[in-house]
């Protein structure tokens, strides 16, 4: 008995189990990757999305203050007031300037200052330094020269650490209709209207967002520290420089974009926390559903294996049984189609071996018959006897050429006959077979015999059983020609046949018979003639030949008969 480890059941369950595990990992591995970057991408975009909002309400309000002090600076009161010092004037402006605190409640003061140090504010005292010609003060000299907002406002000296008292300040110049410097719009906005935007961007619970300009100074960060702090000053530079996008080392998102009308950058750290959730939670799920799909596969597999290999066991146990003889025997057609095709394959193979023993069988009896008949035909005693008597008579009439003729057609026609006991011959030592005997016969019948001999010399060397065409002769002259009133003639011929096959036709004038005579002797049974009709058309010598053919070439090779009474016979030998 095979070892369990070497049998196809064995091979076909770890075969099993091991495409179920690779099947599962592979899947388990390609639906995680792929959630896991679909999620990563929503989430990437999600944090880009609020980042990019968040600078938009920036921008949008940086403009809104652009606006305010730009009415502010271009104001015809505004720029009278400065240049004349109209007390009138004066109150239009101070007006102006309440109406804009009105409009936002994070703007913590608006100054007018002129060139002179002349001030207009809602501050009663301005902690600024001022003099007669405010060109001398960089601070002023900056704000002319820039409009872009800066963390802290330029009348500010000191910078604390109190987040309260952290302004944005944003300039604008005064110009007369001339062009010439009159003054500065200052707009100091309360730090916290700033952070309040940025503040609510979800950008996960390490994630964070700040602002850095131009000159590489910090100007929004939720965390004060980094305004003191140098290293991580210099942390936040480095991370403003880096490429933008997922760092998958660091498991976050960078994302940076400039805040138009500014010299800032807004920089948006997200943790992406969401993504690192989802992916446990996938982690657990595919862990939890492959480690069940597992036990199922190793519950199953063996059941599985089983019940494709039965159906092979069957068979094997039943080529067993055949192997010892018993073919009484066949197997289910179950199991897979495969298997189902190996079954009834298998029966047919028995059946057919069956059907082949009797045929082997049938075939063996044949043979002995044939070489009883082949014996028979070569050492005919009455055709010896025709012959010897005609010689003696041909000898009495001292006729000495057709004594010596007919003595040689007789022996050569025997030296054929035997042939060193081989059973085939080739077409040109058949036809001469034939030629001898029609030598003896025209002897013996005179002018009542005339035949014809022809064949296709390029068929000479075909190999073919022998002895086919003589008891074909033999039956045309003695049941044939003989019978008939009269002379008659005999023609023998041999070529191929359109599908290349050889055909022999034996034709004749003779006196002919009905062919149903055979057909009804031989019966469905497939049973020889009896010997009545046997011996009245021509002995066992017919029959054999064709038999002899069917065993060597199959059923579809043979002789056929054609006749009818009173119009001859012609017979057809088929071979490949």
């Amino acid at each position: 008995m095979k070892p369990f480890f070497r049998s196809l059941q064995f091979r076909i369950l770890w075969i099993y189990i091991l495409i179920s595990i690779l099947t599962v990992g592979i899947t388990g591995s390609v639906l995680y990757v792929g959630i896991s970057r679909v999620v990563m991408n929503q989430s990437v975009e999600s944090s880009q999305m609020a980042i990019a909002k968040g600078g938009t309400y920036v921008e949008m309000y940086i403009d809104r203050l652009n606006v305010l002090s730009t009415m502010l600076a271009r104001n015809p009161e505004t720029v009278r007031t400065l240049a004349e010092k109209n007390k009138t004037g004066e109150r239009d402006v101070l007006e102006f300037i309440q109406n804009v605190l009105i409009s936002d409640p994070f703007i913590q003061s608006v100054i007018v200052i002129g060139k002179d140090g002349y001030v207009l504010s809602n501050e009663q005292k301005l902690n600024m330094r001022r003099s007669s010609d405010m060109m001398e003060e960089p601070w002023y000299v900056a704000a002319i020269h820039s409009n872009i907002p800066a963390l802290t406002s330029a009348r500010m000296q000191k910078f604390s650490m109190d987040k309260d008292n952290w302004v944005i300040s944003l300039s604008q110049e005064v110009k007369d209709e001339r062009g010439q410097n009159l003054g500065v719009v200052l707009l100091d906005i309360k730090y916290k209207g700033l952070e309040d935007y940025l503040n609510g961007l979800e950008l996960g619970s390490k994630g964070y967002a700040f602002i850095i300009n131009s000159n590489h100074e910090i100007v929004y960060h939720k965390d004060v520290s980094y305004f003191v702090d140098g290293v991580k000053q210099k942390q936040l530079i480095a991370m403003s420089r880096q490429a933008q996008g997922y760092d998958l080392k660091e498991n976050r998102l960078v994302y940076q974009t400039h805040l138009k009308g500014t010299d800032w950058t807004l920089v948006g750290v997200s943790s992406l926390d969401g993504l690192q959730q989802i992916r446990m939670q996938l982690m657990k799920s595919f862990i939890m559903v492959g480690a069940a799909l597992l036990i199922l596969i190793l519950v199953t597999s063996p059941w599985i294996a089983k019940s494709m290999t039965r159906p092979i066991h069957r068979l094997e146990q039943a080529m067993q049984q055949v192997e010892s003889g018993l073919l009484a025997i066949s197997v289910p057609e179950t199991g897979v189609t495969e298997v189902q095709g190996l079954a009834r394959h298998f029966n047919s193979m028995v059946l057919e071996i069956r059907q082949l023993l009797k045929d082997i069988e049938t075939k063996e009896r044949a043979l002995r018959l044939h070489e009883l008949s082949v014996l028979h035909s070569q050492i005919n005693p009455h055709f010896l006897y025709n012959t010897l008597d005609t010689i003696v008579w041909m000898a009495e009439f001292q006729d000495t050429e057709r004594v010596i003729s007919t003595t040689k057609a007789l022996a050569e026609f025997f030296q054929l006959s035997l042939s060193g006991g081989e059973e085939f011959t080739t077409i040109e030592k058949e036809m001469a077979h034939v030629s001898k005997y029609l030598i003896i016969q025209k002897e013996r019948y005179g002018d009542k015999l005339s035949y014809e001999l022809r064949y296709d010399p390029a068929l000479s060397d075909l190999i073919i059983p022998k002895i086919i065409l003589q008891p074909m002769v033999e039956n045309a002259i003695y049941h044939g020609i003989r019978e008939k009133n009269g002379p008659g003639s005999l023609e023998i011929s041999c070529g191929r046949t359109v599908e290349g096959s050889v055909q022999f036709i034996i034709k004749d004038d003779g006196a002919g018979f009905d062919p149903a005579i055979l057909e009804a002797d031989t019966g469905a049974s497939g049973q020889e003639p009896v010997p009545q009709v046997r011996s009245k058309l021509g002995g066992i010598g017919i029959h054999n030949v064709d038999e002899r053919l069917k065993l060597y070439y199959g059923q579809n090779y043979g002789v056929t008969i054609t006749s009818a009474p009173g119009q001859g016979t012609e017979v057809k030998i088929v071979i490949p």
